[in-house]
């Protein structure tokens, strides 16, 4: 895990811009109303990293917060469900202390597993092969597990990524990894604020590409 001071993301935007020698460089000098450069950029630096962390592989992601709240087991003491961070963003890695290999992404309620492993006679789920699932309840935000041996396993791991912030210090965490695709994320971004739609597209790409 990194901070990157918001000054340091700003050079290394304005280099993959091409535009570092003209760091005054104001967008319709004449209109009363327009952002620096600069000011697009910092602009976009928290959405270009929620997008890169959520979209990125689980092995380039370095860094996450534990959670583990007290278990609501369901009724067949096999199953059950946690409320999740109020800044969950994604899940990292979860695993029952009963179960032969932890889940590293989770299902939502749309997909077709979480009908099975929520039908009256489960046919997935198990703690072979285990299977998490975001949903949203009154209290907010759970995460389902399925399924454990018994209610006596406990919580081995479970880590997420948070949203992205800029901290009091000006700076943000990004994974290292990820680090050159949020520059080319946000350069994509300013640049279709710019409506240089083509450069865009250009960038994405090499964001993307940076995440394989």
């Amino acid at each position: 895990m990194a901070v990157y001071q918001i000054d340091k993301i700003l050079e290394d935007v304005r280099v993959s811009l091409d535009m570092n020698q003209n760091s005054d460089t104001l967008i319709g000098i004449n209109d009363e109303g327009t952002l620096s450069i600069n000011e697009i950029i910092q602009s976009k630096i928290v959405e270009a990293v929620k997008r890169v962390h959520i979209n990125a592989p689980s092995h380039l992601l370095d860094f996450g917060n534990h959670f583990a709240n007290s278990i609501t087991w369901n009724t067949n003491g096999k199953s059950g469900w946690m409320i999740l961070p109020d800044d969950f963003m994604r899940l990292i890695t979860f695993e029952m202390s009963d179960w032969d290999q932890p889940c590293f992404d989770a299902i939502s309620t749309d997909d077709i597993k979480y009908k099975m492993v929520r039908s009256r006679f489960p046919v997935m789920g198990t703690p072979q092969k285990p299977i998490v699932a975001i949903s949203v309840s009154p209290n907010g935000k759970i995460l389902e597990f399925y399924s454990c041996k018994d209610d006596t396993a406990t919580v081995n791991k479970a880590v997420y990524l948070p949203y992205p912030e800029i901290d009091e210090f000006n700076g943000i965490k990004i994974s290292q990894r990820c680090y050159d695709s949020t520059i080319y994320t946000i350069a994509a971004l300013v640049l279709a604020a710019l409506g240089e739609n083509d450069k865009c597209t250009l960038f994405n790409e090499l964001a993307q590409t940076n995440l394989i």
